[in-house]
């Protein structure tokens, strides 16, 4: 049956395009081979068509959000080796990455001393939140602040603020090895208080809590940043040993013992 168009290839061509339908479109002559060959109903058809160009979408969107989240590892909570560290706690970890905390506007506080695996359970939450179609940053602490310094002297800081504050979950990684000034504390604390009960946040850190007056100018301010950040917050504290420094420790042991196999020779006795 005629539908009045004189050439249905440049037709279709032409719509799916003018609609944006990238997937439909670079599928369709497959999915129509597809639905022959199998009798395909009407309905199922298009229900397929819908499907495909809805997967398609997704997919796109959460490698723009992965990118736009600009982590610096890539890792996923399925990957933390909870073995390693009694101290992590898994269920709370995954838990938390069902991401309910995002939608009661909750923040995360991650402590530990430095390679116990802080910014990675940071990044596994961020990235379920990407693959859940929410808008991330991660950002180095020191480097957030001088950002935040610069556009201020540049004159653009409101409009860097309200950047910020549409991303859904903002994640402060190392806030540990920084001494704010004044300016610097101050632009910090917008963050906190604009995100106050609106946006997530997760943070974290190797200082405890109650050596944060060493970040800022001192306790008062402190004071006024944790009362914001702690009022709706899961905090997860991390002891151990890193994984970094025991992971070479054990690959120093590996070969150690590889060539003592090799060699015959017996290990020194201390």
């Amino acid at each position: 049956m005629q539908l009045g168009v004189s050439e249905p290839e440049t037709y279709i061509e032409a719509r799916m395009k003018q609609f944006k339908l990238v997937d439909m479109r670079q599928q369709y002559p497959d999915l129509i081979a597809e639905a022959e060959m199998t009798s395909m109903g009407y309905r199922d058809f298009l229900i397929r068509l819908l499907t495909v160009e809805e997967e398609g979408k997704s997919a796109r969107r959460t490698e723009k959000l992965l990118g736009n989240a600009r982590f610096e590892l890539s890792a996923t909570l399925g990957e933390i080796d909870y073995d390693f560290n009694d101290t992590l706690d898994k269920e709370k970890i995954e838990t938390l990455g069902e991401l309910h905390f995002l939608d009661a506007h909750e923040n995360i506080i991650v402590i530990g001393p430095p390679g116990v695996g802080k910014s990675m359970i940071a990044t596994g939450i961020g990235v379920n939140a990407c693959n859940a179609g929410r808008s991330v940053l991660f950002v180095n602490a020191k480097e957030l602040v001088d950002k935040l310094y610069d556009e201020m002297i540049k004159g653009k800081l409101p409009e860097t603020l309200e950047k910020l504050n549409r991303i859904e979950l903002l994640i402060i990684d190392e806030l540990s090895y920084i001494k704010m000034d004044k300016e610097r504390e101050s632009l910090f604390f917008q963050i906190i208080r604009q995100r106050y009960e609106k946006r997530s946040l997760i943070i974290t850190t190797n200082l405890p809590l109650g050596r944060w007056n060493e970040l800022f100018t001192g306790q008062l301010a402190a004071t006024a940043i944790l009362d914001r950040v702690l009022h709706h917050c899961h905090v997860l504290s991390i002891t151990g040993d890193s994984y970094r420094v025991k992971g070479s420790k054990h690959s120093v042991k590996k070969v150690r013992t590889a060539d003592i196999s090799q060699t015959g020779e017996q290990p020194c006795q201390r």
